[in-house]
């Protein structure tokens, strides 16, 4: 038995106390460098009971699935699909951008479930591209997605996620990427002064290190260093508000070039895959900004190609409106085609 974070609470053995929920349905998870949630999907893709859990205030996953278990005081499904802000390449999970270090397969075997999917976070929400309804996303420029075509993704938030779907036969097939690590380029003199202030701080200037949370901090601060402004410690959420407010010239500027430079690695991966389904912005950054964002300079940097800017022109831009798209994508995950992310199967005795 593994007890609950609350070492004062009575362990109850919810897998007993609840008869079986009808199958087929599936426990799905997304897990972030920030918050996890969980939930029930359906036959038909809906996911209900859907729980926001911080990861900090657990120790692991399991304690956070035990935890979420006990709120919904449910007997879970015996196969799940996680998805996590992380590489998957095998049982062994370090994550990058959090604490949290476990077995896929002890994670299983901890709540005895008989498949247990871990795939990257930004696969699983590419998956749930085209599931999304017309409410659950918004256009941001460019011509009509073509049908058929390879979809690009892309969203900052605690990390940088990178994913895509590319076209076969009967459907498509996710890009399982770490686009988010690229090295991150300068397009204009200010942006290579403003690189040149994180190169300060890491050998490797990724993509990620500018645009995530973290990332804006960052930028904010070397904004304020060049301008021979004293520190401020705001955090990402606070940077925004300030610049979206017109309330600081420094989160103004910060969270400009936050958006050009995401136009940039946006384009970038539009070419790279010939993304003419387009390219779909996730994350939890981007759907907080607003009018900001419409009227930053992301596309027109997504645009900004030289010889190829006509190119993507012709290419959509959308911003996700719902929440919890990873999760369908997570449910979609468990019957893809094609291997994704590592698989976790009970033996056969």
């Amino acid at each position: 038995m593994i007890p609950l974070i609350d070492p004062k609470t009575e362990y109850v053995d919810l897998n007993t106390a609840t008869p079986p929920l009808s199958e087929p349905r599936c426990l799905v998870g997304d897990i972030g460098g920030t918050h996890v949630r969980f939930g029930i999907s359906a036959a038909d893709g809906r996911v209900d009971r859907v729980r926001v859990l911080r990861c900090a205030e657990f120790s692991g996953p399991v304690e956070a699935l035990h935890h979420y278990q006990q709120l919904e005081g449910l007997r879970l499904p015996r196969i799940a699909c996680f998805g996590i802000a992380n590489p998957v390449t095998g049982d062994d999970v370090a994550m990058t951008n959090h604490h949290w270090h476990f077995s896929v397969d002890a994670l299983r075997r901890a709540f005895g479930l008989q498949r247990l999917l871990l795939v990257n976070d930004f696969t699983a929400l590419a998956l749930s591209l085209p599931l999304l309804r017309l409410d659950q996303r918004h256009v941001l420029g460019g011509g009509a997605a073509l049908a058929g075509q390879a979809i690009g993704l892309i969203g900052p938030g605690t990390g940088l996620g990178v994913s895509g779907l590319v076209p076969v036969a009967h459907g498509y097939v996710p890009l399982q990427s770490e686009g988010g690590h690229v090295t991150l380029a300068a397009r204009t003199r200010r942006e290579a002064e403003l690189l040149d202030g994180f190169r300060q701080r890491y050998d490797h200037v990724s993509a990620e290190r500018v645009l995530s949370g973290p990332g804006l901090v960052v930028l904010h601060d070397v904004v304020r260093a060049i301008e021979r402004q004293p520190p401020a410690a705001l955090s990402s959420a606070e940077i925004s508000a300030r610049a979206i407010a017109n309330a600081c010239p420094y989160c103004v500027e910060a969270l400009h070039h936050f958006c050009a430079l995401l136009g940039t690695v946006a384009g970038d991966l539009a070419l790279t895959i010939g993304a003419r389904g387009g390219v779909y912005l996730g994350g939890g950054i981007i759907p907080q900004l607003g009018d900001f964002f419409v009227h930053s300079a992301f596309r027109q940097r997504f645009e900004d190609k030289g010889r190829f800017s006509a190119y993507l022109a012709r290419v959509p831009t959308f911003v996700i409106d719902a929440p919890y798209a990873a999760l369908s994508g997570a449910a979609a995950a468990l019957k893809s085609p094609v291997r994704v992310g590592f698989d976790a199967v009970e033996q056969a005795q």
